[in-house]
């Protein structure tokens, strides 16, 4: 018996996490295998507001944005594991460590965020994620971070 992977449209992800325009960042969380990965896609448009800075004339998606996708990617991973759809969960980076860039990202570009869990469990609020960001099967992006899962939120 194989085990059914789950997915999250935008509907579900704006149930898990409280991102919205301009810094929602995934467009949909596909091939979710419990908490322990999944992977995120975002179709990278010349209309998201940093691009007017970032820079004119030659726009890249900053690095930055890049590992923020990979966090909400992970929360909505977390987040769909765990059913936390409309439960008011908040998500905070700790830590982000061994970022690395290796391709510039561009509007057209279509970026699979793919995200495994290293270190975290349900009920636990740290959590620990290994990212790697690719287009086109290409490189453009690796990190690990960490984050606090709060669901204090829900209790008051």
């Amino acid at each position: 018996m194989t085990e059914q992977l789950l997915s999250a449209d935008i509907d579900l992800i704006q149930r898990i996490i409280p991102h919205r325009y301009p810094f929602l960042l995934v467009d949909k969380v596909v091939d979710i295998k419990g908490y322990q990965s999944g992977k995120g896609i975002k179709n990278v448009t010349m209309n998201e507001p940093h691009f007017q800075g970032h820079f004119p004339g030659k726009p890249i998606m900053p690095g930055v944005t890049i590992i923020e996708a990979m966090a909400q990617t992970a929360a909505v991973m977390v987040g769909t594991a765990l059913d936390m759809a409309d439960k008011n969960m908040l998500v905070y980076f700790m830590a982000i460590e061994k970022s690395k860039f290796r391709r510039m990202v561009v509007p057209g570009d279509v970026l699979e965020l793919n995200v495994t869990t290293t270190r975290g469990k349900p009920g636990g609020k740290v959590w620990k994620f290994s990212g790697v960001a690719t287009v086109d099967g290409e490189l453009a992006c690796e990190c690990e971070f960490t984050a606090m899962m709060d669901l204090s939120a829900n209790e008051g």
